[in-house]
């Protein structure tokens, strides 16, 4: 490891920390980028940063990657959609050795500033449960009744970064992701989201010519999607703030499954014939960002158009399926 870097991207060789590490190398900074997988797993390999393979659940490894380093960036989770979190909620919840042993190395180490990217998974299930939800605001999380598993593991850590800034002076950022998208995600395999799922199976049925898609629900479920240069925006600009507490970062522009499905269906200019598999994993009934929080505190909101984003993530989803197909 090099001697002193401004930032450490923990989770750098997923969807979001590799779009980050570019973020910040583009700003002339330096950054350490940290991740499990091998690297040529990762999304995006930086060569201007250092990038390191390493089990940040291991203390001795989270300490060797915060050493000599300004700010952290946690966004290590095992993790991914509906379709994996719900079946693997001992796994998600494990990342708690990740959480855990990355917000204590870096105090330890004495670094200046600490992101914590939590989920809208953290918001109590039972102010979820119409199509029409109220936006969640960040008092919804309490009393507590988060998604299984993935959802106890990122209201936990937020607590643990809270008493770290209380108990020890740590200055310790929070934002709650709300479904980000983009290229260069994950698109196949089981732990892609819904926006790349829903391209991918669009793109299939373009380049088949069997103008089928199948939706898991009824397609009447709603959520907010937002776009990775929004995210990218917040994260620095809560990193950078003056707010401890948890803040919502996600669009409110709430649309249904199929309202996705019509989007990206206009998008690759196709009508495809929908089934619904009403026994998949569905998730929550309705989720929504509401940004009074974040619009209060820094003047600035999540504000891409759903299909201002998708007609890019598209466009780099049919490249990836036409190049598998090949």
């Amino acid at each position: 490891m090099i001697k002193q870097v401004d930032a450490v991207v923990a989770g750098g060789g997923g969807f979001i920390g590799g779009h980050l590490t570019a973020d910040l190398l583009s700003r002339g900074l330096t950054v350490r980028c940290v991740d499990v997988k091998p690297r040529h797993e990762w999304h995006q390999l930086h060569p201007d940063a250092e990038n390191v393979v390493a089990d940040l659940s291991l203390v001795e490894h989270a300490r060797a990657a915060v050493r000599d380093a300004r700010q952290v960036y946690m966004l290590a989770a095992d993790m991914g959609g509906m379709g994996f979190i719900e079946n693997n909620k001992a796994a998600c919840m494990m990342s708690v050795l990740i959480s855990t042993h990355m917000l204590k190395a870096a105090h330890e180490a004495g670094v200046e500033r600490y992101f914590y990217s939590s989920s809208a998974c953290v918001y109590a299930a039972d102010k979820q449960t119409a199509e029409n939800v109220t936006a969640l605001r960040e008092q919804d999380a309490y009393p507590a009744q988060p998604e299984d598993g993935y959802g106890w593991e990122k209201l936990f850590s937020e607590r643990m970064c809270r008493h770290y800034e209380e108990d020890f002076g740590f200055t310790a950022r929070v934002a709650r992701y709300h479904n980000v998208y983009g290229p260069e995600g994950t698109w196949t395999g089981g732990r892609e989201k819904a926006p790349a799922a829903v391209c991918r199976k669009i793109a299939e049925a373009v380049l088949s010519g069997r103008h089928t898609i199948e939706i898991w629900g009824d397609g009447r479920q709603t959520r907010s999607f937002m776009y990775i240069d929004d995210c990218l925006h917040g994260t620095r600009m809560i990193m950078d703030g003056d707010s401890g507490v948890p803040v919502n970062l996600g669009s409110s522009e709430l649309v249904t499954v199929n309202q996705l499905v019509d989007l990206v269906e206009e998008i690759a200019g196709v009508r495809c014939e929908r089934t619904y598999r009403l026994d998949a994993p569905q998730g929550v009934r309705g989720r929504n960002s509401d940004n009074t929080l974040i619009r209060e505190r820094y003047g600035w909101e999540p504000s891409i158009p759903l299909s201002e984003g998708l007609e890019k993530t598209y466009a780099w989803v049919y490249d990836q399926v036409k190049r598998a197909r090949s």
